[in-house]
C-alpha cells in the first residue's frame, strides 16, 4: 500500500501528529484528511526523488529518458496552486460522493504504482490523478453520480482532458476497477492505522453518504497539456 512505502530516515516522522494548520474542517470525513496527509508526504518525498533522478538521467542521456513515463499523461507543466486537503475537499462538496470513493480512488492509484512500478506521483500529476481515479470509483460504487463535465468542472481541467484521462487509467489498470470488499476493508484498516499513529485514533468512514451541493467555482488549474475547450457532453 501506498502509506507502506514510506522510508523516512526519521523514524519519529512517520509518527508526527497532524499540526493545527493541517486540522481538517469538522464537516470533511476523516478519511479525506488521512488520505491527504499521506499523499502530502509521498509527494514531498517523490519530488526530492524526482530531482535526483532526473538529474541522474540527464547527465547520462543528456536529458532523453523522463521519468514515470506510464503517468506521463497526468502530466501538467506545472503543480496546480491549491493543495490536496483543499482540492479532496472540493471534489468531495460539490460532487456529493461517498467517502468509500476516495478509499477506492486510492486503491486505484495503488494498484497503479504496483502495476507500473516506474511511476511516481508527484506534485505535477496528483491532483488529475485524484480526480479521475475519485470520478472512476463513484461510476462503480454510487448509485447517482455527476457526469464527466461537471467532475471536469470541479477538477479545474477541460471535459475533454478529463475523458482522456479516464481511458488512460482504465487502459493502466487493465479495467480492474472492482474492489472487493475484503479488499476494501483492508485498505480502511491500513487507514485506520495510519490515523492511530498520527494521533486521532479514530474510525473512517465505510458508509455511502449524500451532501448538498454549494454553487460551483473555477479554480486555477490552467497547466493542462491538453488546450482542448470544455465540452457539455462526456
Amino acid at each position: 500500500m501506498l502509506a507502506a512505502d514510506d522510508d523516512d530516515d526519521d523514524d519519529s516522522h512517520h509518527h508526527r501528529r497532524l499540526e493545527p494548520s493541517e486540522a481538517p474542517d469538522p464537516a470533511t470525513p476523516r478519511v479525506l484528511t488521512i488520505i491527504s496527509f499521506l499523499l502530502e508526504k509521498l509527494v514531498a518525498r517523490n519530488d526530492q526523488l524526482a530531482i535526483g533522478l532526473t538529474q541522474q538521467l540527464h547527465g547520462l542521456s543528456n536529458g532523453s529518458v523522463r521519468l514515470g513515463k506510464s503517468l506521463s499523461v497526468f502530466h501538467g507543466v506545472r503543480a496546480p496552486s491549491i493543495s490536496i486537503p483543499k482540492y479532496l475537499d472540493r471534489i468531495y462538496k460539490y460532487t456529493s460522493c461517498s467517502p468509500s470513493c476516495f478509499v477506492v480512488g486510492y486503491v486505484y492509484i495503488d494498484r497503479l504504482l504496483h502495476k507500473h512500478p516506474d511511476s511516481l506521483v508527484v506534485s505535477l500529476n496528483v491532483h488529475r490523478l485524484l480526480v479521475t481515479s475519485v470520478m472512476v470509483a463513484s461510476k462503480v460504487l454510487d448509485d447517482v453520480h455527476y457526469n464527466n463535465a461537471f467532475y471536469a468542472r470541479v477538477g479545474g481541467v477541460s471535459n475533454a482532458e478529463l475523458n482522456r484521462l479516464e481511458l488512460e487509467l482504465l487502459f493502466l489498470l487493465d479495467f480492474g476497477v472492482i474492489v472487493r470488499s475484503r479488499v476494501f476493508e483492508s485498505y480502511c484498516q491500513q487507514l485506520e492505522k495510519e490515523m492511530l499513529w498520527n494521533g486521532t485514533g479514530q474510525k473512517i468512514e465505510r458508509a455511502m453518504m449524500t451532501n448538498t451541493i454549494d454553487e460551483v467555482t473555477e479554480i486555477s488549474v490552467k497547466d493542462a497539456q491538453s488546450s482542448s475547450p470544455p465540452q457539455k457532453g462526456d
